[in-house]
């Protein structure tokens, strides 16, 4: 019997995972040569995932990498968009609920883009 729904379309195909992963891991030793150090990377936690969570003193960073092949589809930086915010500064507020120990540290939102191989970051994005 043949299926009438439409069919499912995965979120990211395989060589864009891959191409994720692979940023992520760069922004990740982008932070570690600065001197952070890494408290989570991917971490799921009140339904969003924080790319990465990192710290260096009394900053907690909360980091959300993207990375684009081609401005086909816009920005990196323009892909955090509001909503994107929202869901990051919620993820947030539940890795502290769960870490009260780092409560008392001054948070900060970074993206990180990568645009055609080079690493951009805009430090206390939002």
């Amino acid at each position: 019997m043949r299926s009438t729904a439409a069919p499912s379309r995965p979120s990211a195909t395989p060589s864009t995972a891959a191409a994720g992963r692979a940023a992520e891991r760069r922004a990740l030793w982008h932070y570690r040569l600065r001197g952070y150090r890494v408290l989570g990377t991917n971490v799921w936690i009140g339904g969003n995932e924080l790319d990465l969570v990192l710290r260096r003193g009394r900053r907690l960073v909360f980091c959300e990498v993207k990375a684009k092949a081609g401005g086909r589809y816009g920005d990196p930086f323009e892909m955090v968009t509001e909503e994107k915010r929202r869901r990051l500064r919620r993820a947030a507020e539940a890795f502290l609920a769960a870490n009260p120990e780092l409560a008392e540290l001054e948070p900060s939102f970074d993206v990180i883009a990568f645009r055609g191989g080079r690493l951009e970051r805009l430090g206390q994005a939002f």
